[in-house]
């Protein structure tokens, strides 16, 4: 995180970064969004969420700004890892990463298009209008507090997971979750593995996704809608909480992934019927 947003801050200071991102501007602006935001919706394609908050922490963004670009890399984030993960659980690579990308877009049209306005801007901004050595000091002084908000939440959820495994509450927990995997159009078979995916995300439970793949216990079909849905709702508690840090509201983070996730599950099993429709069964004369 730290290199990433020592980086940016010396763009900042120097005004270099309005002439890099100023051809994503128009496409941007439609999104409610400045062009500079092509930045960090590009990195967090490459890298992780917390590169992306070391980015926005120094960059000047609104409340309403910043949860509608959150939106966008909180489904659009670290695809050479989790891409993988989902190849190696049965799925097609490129057409979770078009998805993703789609997805990114569309909610993020959504968003802009439902969110109401907010005052606030977005917490820790970069002091560009100071010295340099000022600009330094007050660079390092916010990183070194994020970075120590950001590793004290991820410890805690560690402890908390480790915890939920160590005494089987997690295993009971995907019992109760069944009648809930058929609202959002999933089989019931993968309720545990969804309920790795939002806790865990990706990257951290894809030891969970790919050893349930390997020994079998995920069917071709079951893995393709899982996939499409953690596609774009995975990490539900991590990743918003990193957000938060920065003074995002949750709730505009966790429900609208949730609901896009729904849809595009839903649409995936019109689309297989459409296209895949099961044999009638004929009558045969005797």
């Amino acid at each position: 995180m730290l290199p990433v947003s020592f980086l940016v801050m010396l763009l900042s200071y120097f005004d270099i970064l309005p002439y890099l991102f100023a051809f994503a501007a128009p496409l941007f602006s439609l999104l409610g969004l400045p062009g500079d935001a092509a930045l960090v919706f590009v990195t967090s394609i490459f890298t992780n969420i917390y590169t992306v908050i070391a980015l926005m922490s120094n960059l000047d963004f609104s409340v309403r700004e910043g949860v509608i670009l959150a939106m966008m890399c909180l489904i659009s984030h670290n695809y050479l890892v989790e891409t993988i993960v989902q190849k190696k659980t049965g799925s097609s690579a490129a057409a979770m990463v078009i998805l993703r990308l789609v997805c990114s877009f569309l909610g993020a049209l959504l968003l802009n298009w439902l969110l109401p306005e907010y005052t606030q801007r977005v917490y820790s901004q970069p002091a560009v209008a100071l010295g340099f050595g000022d600009t330094f000091l007050h660079w390092l002084q916010n990183s070194l507090v994020l970075s120590l908000k950001v590793v004290g939440i991820i410890s805690l959820l560690m402890i908390v997971q480790r915890l939920l495994e160590e005494f089987g509450i997690l295993a009971k927990i995907s019992l109760l979750l069944k009648p809930l995997m058929l609202f959002m159009g999933l089989p019931p078979s993968v309720a545990f593995l969804w309920l790795v995916g939002n806790t865990l995300g990706l990257a951290y439970g894809s030891a969970v996704l790919m050893d349930y793949a390997r020994q079998g216990r995920l069917s071709g079909n079951d893995a393709s809608l899982l996939n499409c849905h953690l596609a774009v709702s995975h990490s539900q508690l991590e990743d918003p909480l990193l957000f938060a840090v920065l003074g995002l509201p949750m709730l505009w983070l966790i429900l609208p992934r949730v609901l896009l996730a729904i849809m595009v599950v839903w649409a995936k099993r019109l689309i297989d019927v459409v296209c895949h429709p099961v044999p009638q069964m004929q009558d045969t004369k005797i």
